[in-house]
Protein backbone atom coordinates (compact mmCIF):
# COMPACT_ATOMS: atom_id res chain seq x y z
CA UNK A 1 0.00 0.00 0.00
CA UNK A 2 1.28 3.46 -0.85
CA UNK A 3 0.15 6.85 0.30
CA UNK A 4 2.60 8.66 -1.97
CA UNK A 5 0.91 11.04 -4.41
CA UNK A 6 3.54 12.27 -6.86
CA UNK A 7 6.54 10.92 -8.72
CA UNK A 8 8.96 12.34 -6.13
CA UNK A 9 7.09 10.64 -3.31
CA UNK A 10 6.88 7.40 -5.30
CA UNK A 11 10.64 7.51 -5.86
CA UNK A 12 11.19 8.12 -2.15
CA UNK A 13 8.88 5.26 -1.24
CA UNK A 14 10.78 2.90 -3.54
CA UNK A 15 14.11 4.07 -2.10
CA UNK A 16 12.88 3.46 1.46
CA UNK A 17 11.58 0.01 0.58
CA UNK A 18 14.98 -0.79 -0.97
CA UNK A 19 16.74 0.47 2.17
CA UNK A 20 14.48 -1.78 4.28
CA UNK A 21 15.44 -4.73 2.06
CA UNK A 22 19.12 -3.82 2.63
CA UNK A 23 18.50 -3.76 6.38
CA UNK A 24 16.81 -7.18 6.30
CA UNK A 25 19.71 -8.57 4.26
CA UNK A 26 22.25 -7.09 6.72
CA UNK A 27 20.36 -8.63 9.66
CA UNK A 28 20.31 -12.04 7.95
CA UNK A 29 24.06 -11.83 7.26
CA UNK A 30 25.02 -10.30 10.61
CA UNK A 31 26.61 -7.37 8.73
CA UNK A 32 27.15 -4.59 11.29
CA UNK A 33 28.87 -2.29 8.77
CA UNK A 34 25.86 -2.44 6.45
CA UNK A 35 23.50 -1.77 9.36
CA UNK A 36 25.61 1.24 10.44
CA UNK A 37 25.15 2.82 7.01
CA UNK A 38 21.36 2.66 7.39
CA UNK A 39 21.21 4.32 10.81
CA UNK A 40 21.39 8.02 11.64
CA UNK A 41 23.92 8.72 14.42
CA UNK A 42 21.05 9.77 16.71
CA UNK A 43 18.72 6.85 15.83
CA UNK A 44 16.34 5.61 18.52
CA UNK A 45 14.87 2.10 18.76
CA UNK A 46 12.15 1.14 21.23
CA UNK A 47 11.91 -2.62 21.64
CA UNK A 48 8.67 -4.51 21.29
CA UNK A 49 8.35 -6.42 24.53
CA UNK A 50 9.88 -4.41 27.37
CA UNK A 51 9.96 -1.00 25.63
CA UNK A 52 13.68 -0.65 26.27
CA UNK A 53 15.12 2.44 24.56
CA UNK A 54 18.28 1.93 22.52
CA UNK A 55 19.56 5.44 21.79
CA UNK A 56 22.22 6.11 19.18
CA UNK A 57 23.89 4.21 16.35
CA UNK A 58 26.68 2.86 18.58
CA UNK A 59 24.23 1.48 21.14
CA UNK A 60 22.13 -0.16 18.45
CA UNK A 61 25.17 -1.74 16.80
CA UNK A 62 26.23 -3.13 20.21
CA UNK A 63 22.76 -4.62 20.67
CA UNK A 64 22.87 -6.23 17.21
CA UNK A 65 26.37 -7.59 17.89
CA UNK A 66 25.00 -9.34 21.00
CA UNK A 67 22.02 -10.68 19.01
CA UNK A 68 24.31 -12.03 16.28
CA UNK A 69 26.46 -13.93 18.79
CA UNK A 70 23.52 -15.59 20.57
CA UNK A 71 23.00 -19.32 19.98
CA UNK A 72 20.65 -20.32 18.63
CA UNK A 73 20.44 -17.12 16.66
CA UNK A 74 17.14 -15.37 15.98
CA UNK A 75 16.72 -13.88 12.50
CA UNK A 76 14.57 -10.75 12.39
CA UNK A 77 12.78 -9.38 9.34
CA UNK A 78 10.62 -6.33 8.83
CA UNK A 79 8.05 -6.32 6.05
CA UNK A 80 6.77 -2.86 5.12
CA UNK A 81 3.06 -2.50 4.44
CA UNK A 82 2.79 1.28 4.13
CA UNK A 83 5.25 4.09 3.45
CA UNK A 84 4.01 7.66 3.87
CA UNK A 85 6.29 10.34 2.42
CA UNK A 86 6.07 13.93 3.61
CA UNK A 87 5.52 16.58 0.98
CA UNK A 88 7.04 19.32 3.16
CA UNK A 89 10.20 17.74 4.60
CA UNK A 90 12.60 14.96 3.50
CA UNK A 91 11.05 12.51 5.97
CA UNK A 92 8.85 9.44 5.74
CA UNK A 93 7.04 6.97 7.98
CA UNK A 94 7.02 3.23 7.35
CA UNK A 95 4.61 0.79 8.96
CA UNK A 96 4.72 -2.98 8.73
CA UNK A 97 5.03 -6.41 10.32
CA UNK A 98 8.14 -7.83 12.01
CA UNK A 99 9.05 -11.41 12.89
CA UNK A 100 11.84 -13.22 14.72
CA UNK A 101 12.60 -16.79 13.61
CA UNK A 102 15.02 -19.26 15.26
CA UNK A 103 17.87 -20.11 12.91
CA UNK A 104 17.71 -23.61 11.49
CA UNK A 105 14.21 -24.36 12.77
CA UNK A 106 11.98 -21.84 11.03
CA UNK A 107 10.08 -21.48 14.31
CA UNK A 108 8.74 -17.98 14.90
CA UNK A 109 9.51 -16.88 18.46
CA UNK A 110 8.05 -13.38 18.30
CA UNK A 111 6.24 -11.10 15.89
CA UNK A 112 4.30 -7.89 15.78
CA UNK A 113 3.95 -4.52 14.15
CA UNK A 114 6.37 -1.61 13.82
CA UNK A 115 6.68 2.01 12.78
CA UNK A 116 9.89 3.51 11.42
CA UNK A 117 10.76 7.12 10.66
CA UNK A 118 13.25 7.83 7.86
CA UNK A 119 15.07 11.02 6.88
CA UNK A 120 16.83 11.71 3.61
CA UNK A 121 20.26 13.21 4.17
CA UNK A 122 22.66 14.53 1.53
CA UNK A 123 25.37 11.97 0.90
CA UNK A 124 23.66 9.31 3.04
CA UNK A 125 20.31 8.86 1.31
CA UNK A 126 17.46 7.62 3.47
CA UNK A 127 18.52 6.73 7.03
CA UNK A 128 16.53 5.49 10.00
CA UNK A 129 15.81 8.09 12.65
CA UNK A 130 13.53 6.01 14.87
CA UNK A 131 11.83 2.62 15.10
CA UNK A 132 9.21 1.45 17.58
CA UNK A 133 8.07 -2.15 17.85
CA UNK A 134 5.00 -3.78 19.36
CA UNK A 135 5.19 -7.49 20.18
CA UNK A 136 1.87 -9.24 19.41
CA UNK A 137 2.90 -12.89 19.47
Amino acid sequence: MSLAHDSGALGAELAIRMRRAEFNRALAEGDLAAIAGLLAPEVILITGTDSAVIAGRKAQLSAWKREFSARPRTHYTRTPQTVIVSTVEPIAMEHGHWQGVIEGTGAAVASGTYWAKWRERPGDGWVLIAEIFLTLA
